[in-house]
């Protein structure tokens, strides 16, 4: 039975980070959806772009203002009307513990007011204002790049996507790059960029980053591992996963 993704980003960035994931339900026929509530006017287009590469059926840009999300009403109110217009299956979103050592603005805020709405929108509150949504519960919540996940989805069919969908965001590629720059050694840098050569094109050298980051990450979920997926993309379920009997 088809089910629906709704998967929640801080700045859009983190839909292309779980895109291997997201294309592979979208492949399987599921209704897979996108809110951002900090999203720059400049980098929508690309976002809506990379989304529409995983096969993302929407994009939502909520309009948060950077540097002031808070627990307050009117936030409750976007995110519970969101969650119950589209009554998601599953929805994916930051990781709590990850959050709180992010220097990223918003983002541990955003994550008290993720969970807080989620835990709303499945109560009797405020329905008329709301959209007239009944309440709706969301039955599994799993966080991306977690610091200890219990679970890994194998992306190696879709692998390719999930770059081709990075590749477009491109005012995030050249702020990687430019970042980057400044941080990392420049003898380590050539060591991370495929045949040792930094190109000067701040675009080129973000994607060049990326790809590399993106690769190193799903290897060491994946055949570095002990999970049995080549390459993977991790996530902490929530809760305890209920079974029948041991797999």
């Amino acid at each position: 039975m088809p089910r629906t993704i709704l998967m929640l980003a801080t700045f859009g960035l983190e839909i292309v980070e779980v895109g291997g994931t997201l294309a592979k339900h979208a492949a399987a026929g599921d209704s897979v959806h996108a809110a951002v509530t900090l999203a720059r006017p400049e980098s929508r287009a690309g976002i809506e772009a990379a989304a529409s590469v995983l096969g993302v059926q929407s994009v939502r840009f909520l309009d948060f203002t950077a540097g002031e999300v808070s627990l307050d009403l009117p936030s409750k109110l976007t995110l519970v009307s969101l969650f119950r217009e589209l009554r998601p299956d599953i929805l994916i979103t930051q990781e709590p513990e990850h959050s709180y050592q992010d220097l990223d603005p918003d983002r541990r805020v955003a994550m008290l007011l993720y969970l807080e709405a989620a835990a709303i929108a499945g109560r009797s509150w405020r329905q008329e204002e709301c959209g007239g949504h009944p309440p709706h519960l969301i039955p599994s919540v799993y966080f991306m790049t977690p610091l200890q996940p219990n679970c890994v989805v194998e992306i190696g069919s879709t692998f390719a996507l999930k770059q081709q969908a990075m590749n477009v965001l491109e005012s995030q590629m050249r702020f990687t790059a430019q970042v980057l720059r400044t941080r990392l050694d420049a003898d380590a840098l050539q060591h991370i960029v495929p045949g040792g050569e930094v190109s000067g094109d701040d675009l080129e050298l973000g994607r060049a980053l990326h790809l590399e980051m993106n690769k190193a990450d799903a290897l060491s979920h994946g055949l570095l591992s002990h999970s049995g997926a080549t390459l993977a993309e991790a996530f902490r379920h929530m809760n305890p996963f209920r079974l029948e009997a041991l797999l």
